[in-house]
């Protein structure tokens, strides 16, 4: 089940060839194997989740930041300032991916010996999907968070002027036998990338995802990736877009909101911020007591009565770990838009395409 709609037009492909493939590509523009490989894992996992906003579409954009776009593909991170718990760390200006792979596994191993482990990174560049990163604290009975800046995409409530980015969160959660809790979301109701993956399939998006230019909702998603991103809960979502945009960029020293760039324009090379979080359970209690209490959370969610016409109840990240099975077992479908966009890249880089079959 995908948050997407599939068509006739998408090609199922399966993950390990994509992964080789991507990988390859990154190669290609100057990456090493290693950091080639971890970018290229973060698009295929965005994209096996059914989170195709921040999958392979994105092959074409950073291959032009890594080969001209200011982004040096050889970009080295590390720990600027180590103060106990808290670390800041300097991304190089390497792709974000990176960087933040680099933050969140620095965090891990802080809290290892402080109990909580906060990174704070400034830097950066676009570092994709959030949940990659906090899911990492999982295998380590923690609980991880993530979050980052974002170039602007929607206006303050009641505003027009596009000066505010939806700035996303992820919390992992690890529970006993049942799958972890793993929210991961902007404060938008829609991903901006999500709405570009309708625009290319020439689909319309619900009224409550965009407005247009002139801030009028819009069910047309061109007009909408031109518009202003809608935040979720009214100004509740603008709010909280604020306060994660203070937590990842300012506290860093990133750039907040415009200084990042625009759309149009596109981030500016290496002032992105984020900011990792890991907190090990152990430090306040029996992990394992903990991660039965939140099986018995999940259930009660799971078996809670239903509105009419409710056939299922989930929890935060069930329905993409129920995607990554099917696309693992069946292949990720992939539009033309997207695919195109690979085939070209791999031209430009020498890498030959994937084979059909």
């Amino acid at each position: 089940m995908s948050a997407y709609p599939s068509s006739d037009q998408d090609r199922l492909v399966a993950a390990e060839p994509l992964r080789r493939f991507v990988s390859e590509v990154f190669g290609r523009c100057g990456m090493s194997a290693q950091d080639a490989a971890l970018l290229a894992d973060t698009l295929v996992r965005a994209d096996l989740r059914g989170v195709h906003s921040h999958g392979v579409l994105r092959v074409p954009e950073y291959a032009k930041k890594l080969t001209g776009g200011g982004v040096d593909p050889n970009g080295e991170p590390r720990v600027a300032r180590d103060s106990g718990a808290a670390l800041l760390v300097d991304g190089d200006n390497s792709m974000g991916q990176i960087a933040a792979n680099f933050a969140m596994r620095q965090a891990v191993e802080r809290a290892k010996t402080t109990q909580v482990g906060v990174a704070s990174v400034s830097g950066s560049n676009h570092c994709g999907a959030m949940g990659y990163y906090a899911t990492q604290a999982l295998s380590e009975d923690m609980i991880g968070l993530a979050s980052t800046n974002a170039l602007p995409t929607m206006a303050p409530w009641g505003g027009v002027d596009k000066i505010l980015g939806m700035n996303p969160l992820a919390v992992a959660i690890p529970a006993d036998k049942e799958r972890p809790i793993v929210y991961d979301g902007a404060f938008a109701a829609s991903a901006h990338g999500k709405i570009r993956v309708y625009s290319q399939k020439g689909l319309p998006i619900p009224s409550h995802w965009a407005f247009d230019s002139d801030g009028q909702p819009t069910t047309d998603a061109a007009a909408a990736v031109e518009g202003l991103v809608q935040p979720i809960g009214e100004f509740k979502g603008t709010g909280l877009a604020l306060v994660m945009g203070i937590l990842t960029a300012v506290l860093s020293g990133a750039a907040f909101g415009t200084e990042l760039g625009s759309l149009k324009e596109g981030a500016k090379p290496g002032h992105d911020g984020h900011l990792f979080i890991a907190i090990r359970i152990a430090a306040f209690g029996d992990s394992k007591t903990f991660k039965q209490r939140v099986d018995g959370i999940i259930q009660q969610f799971q078996n809670s009565r239903r509105a009419e016409g409710v056939n299922r109840i989930y929890v935060p990240g069930e329905i993409e770990a129920e995607t990554e099975e099917d696309y693992q077992r069946d292949g990720i479908p992939l539009n033309t838009t997207t695919l195109d966009g690979l085939w070209t890249t791999a031209e430009q880089t020498g890498v030959a395409p994937l084979d059909d079959n």
